[in-house]
């Protein structure tokens, strides 16, 4: 297949490496001229894209040229217009895919688009301007957004907490003192297990649906980040011993079912 990732940082790059590995065709783009060079020694045809929020990009007609696209731009989290940004972003897109060969779009959402709910949260539980963050009502809009258009069939993966590689969420948290929350569990998942995700729905054409992809493990924050910082020797971080039971586990049930999938990292405490 011709497959086009609109985002080649860290998942996207990867993700086109295996998917090229795979014998698919891959094209991706980039806001970095300095990236361009790096694409191309991988085998990834590259273009220079931008969503100021309107689609920038000079000789892009064959990134366009595609049967399947992966979106990926996450929405921003310090702007007060976060909301609004992101769906004209997703509007460009939008306008422009309608014109397009692509008939499958993989949008990378996240689990922030859950409210802060008490128990397990599943796919359907989710309202409009629902979410904790801004960057979560982003991301509900966006899908909505996609799923509504009839040219092109949509499915939507909601990824937890990323980890893997070069990146851990710990980093941000080493050393600090008293954080709220500590019996909160993770909800992560690897950066292996995304890119495994995303291949087996793109390769088995799972379209038109929503999956929440995030880990079996789910140890609370007060056990997981000081045992990482001290396996990374960072300093250890503290939490608060709270008693508040007001915490939400994304269930992966649905993902784990229709895909027939067992994940590489199972639990985030295996590193």
């Amino acid at each position: 297949m011709r497959i086009s990732i609109l985002g080649c940082g860290w998942l996207g790059l990867p993700l086109g490496e295996r998917l090229r590995d795979a014998g698919h065709r891959i094209k991706g783009s980039t806001t970095s001229k300095e990236k361009i060079q790096l694409l191309k020694g991988k085998e990834i045809q590259p273009f220079l894209l931008e969503l100021t929020p309107d689609l920038h990009c000079e000789n892009c007609n064959d990134f366009w040229a595609a049967d399947v696209l992966v979106l990926n731009i996450p929405p921003g989290r310090s702007n007060n217009n976060v909301k609004e940004f992101h769906q004209q972003q997703i509007q460009a897109v939008i306008d422009r895919l309608v014109h397009s060969s692509i008939k499958f779009v993989v949008f990378i959402s996240s689990t922030s688009v859950y409210p802060e709910k008490g128990g397990i949260v599943s796919e359907e539980d989710t309202e409009k301007g629902k979410a904790t963050r801004a960057s979560g009502n982003a991301l509900l809009e966006a899908e909505k957004m996609l799923r509504k258009q009839s040219g092109f069939e949509t499915t939507v993966i909601r990824f937890g907490g990323l980890y893997g590689h070069d990146r851990h969420p710990v980093k941000y948290l080493a050393g600090r003192k008293n954080i709220s929350n500590g019996n909160a569990p993770v909800n992560l998942i690897h950066q292996k297990d995304c890119i495994n995700i995303i291949q087996k729905v793109i390769q088995e054409e799972i379209t038109g649906q929503t999956f929440n992809g995030v880990s079996d493990g789910h140890p609370p924050k007060k056990m997981y980040y000081p045992a990482v910082a001290e396996a990374m020797d960072l300093e250890p971080p503290t939490f608060e011993d709270d008693e508040s039971k007001e915490y939400k586990i994304v269930s992966n049930r649905k993902l784990k079912m229709m895909l027939n999938y067992k994940f590489t990292h199972p639990n985030p405490m295996d590193f």
